[in-house]
């Protein structure tokens, strides 16, 4: 029995003989059922039908993205660490020669993922590395696809390793999740955001959702909790959800100002 994929938002599902009757992910006002209607592919189709590719990024961190373009279309982050390397973010495929190059400069040690948008095919990739999967407590009914490997965590931070660290920030998802990595950009410290704090085609600033494509706002009550959940941490450089969103530099003073920005438009 196959894993049906929604090709809508990339979400894998248990086993089943015939597909899902719908995608809880797309189904939350969150989210959307696509215009033609729910449709779902495999993870073999997959692999004939599209590839991976991966780009260097900076010293230490590689962007995983597929082509063409799939579902939502995000980019996963994969750090390389002496102690082990950490994915971030997961994507809906991976293939044999991408899981040969990735355990040529160390494998993967552990994924952790930002929220449920982005759990696709993430049991494939930590069978591929034999590696647990962190998920924040919050998100637990957002699983499609279980799995004895999949970690939960509650609380407000988890340590990963020494310079990696989980941070919940909440607001798109309960348990939205940050990755903070404080020896990424030179030392200078990197947030890795998905889309918890989305990167905006003006790369100086972020912005907060509940709802994406539907363009639900957050309160302002939200959006000010999380830029003072993020602000403790030092980072100059934000990787958010997609190829090309980055902001660059003086990071986290663009959260506090994109902060600033939304909370009074929202009190206009």
């Amino acid at each position: 029995m196959p894993h049906f994929i929604c090709k809508t938002c990339g979400t894998q599902f248990n086993k089943s003989d015939q597909p899902p009757a719908e995608c809880k992910i797309c189904t939350d006002e969150r989210q959307y059922v696509g215009w033609n209607g729910q449709q779902w592919t495999t993870f073999s189709d997959l692999q004939e039908s599209h590839r991976n590719v991966i780009r260097l990024k900076e010293a230490g961190l590689y962007g995983i993205g597929m082509e063409p373009s799939f579902a939502i279309g995000q980019r996963a982050l994969l750090i390389v660490r002496p102690e082990g390397n950490i994915l971030w973010d997961c994507i809906p495929l991976i293939d044999d020669g991408l899981i040969q190059m990735i355990k040529g400069i160390g494998g993967i040690s552990a994924i952790a993922i930002s929220h449920p948008h982005y759990y696709t095919s993430m049991v494939e990739w930590s069978r591929a590395f034999h590696c647990p999967i962190y998920l924040h407590e919050d998100d637990r009914e957002w699983v499609m696809r279980s799995d004895p490997a999949i970690q939960f965590w509650d609380g407000e931070t988890k340590e990963i390793i020494d310079d990696l660290t989980l941070i919940r920030c909440g607001g798109h998802f309960e348990g939205g999740t940050v990755l903070h990595w404080s020896e990424g950009a030179a030392g200078e410290g990197v947030l890795l955001t998905g889309d918890i704090l989305q990167v905006v085609q003006d790369r100086r600033w972020v912005s907060f959702m509940y709802s994406y494509p539907n363009l639900i706002p957050l309160p302002a009550s939200v959006v000010r909790r999380i830029a003072d959940t993020v602000e403790p941490f030092s980072f100059s450089r934000i990787y958010g959800a997609f190829w090309g969103k980055i902001v660059a530099t003086d990071a986290k003073a663009a959260v506090q100002r994109s902060a600033e920005r939304y909370i009074k438009a929202l009190e206009a």
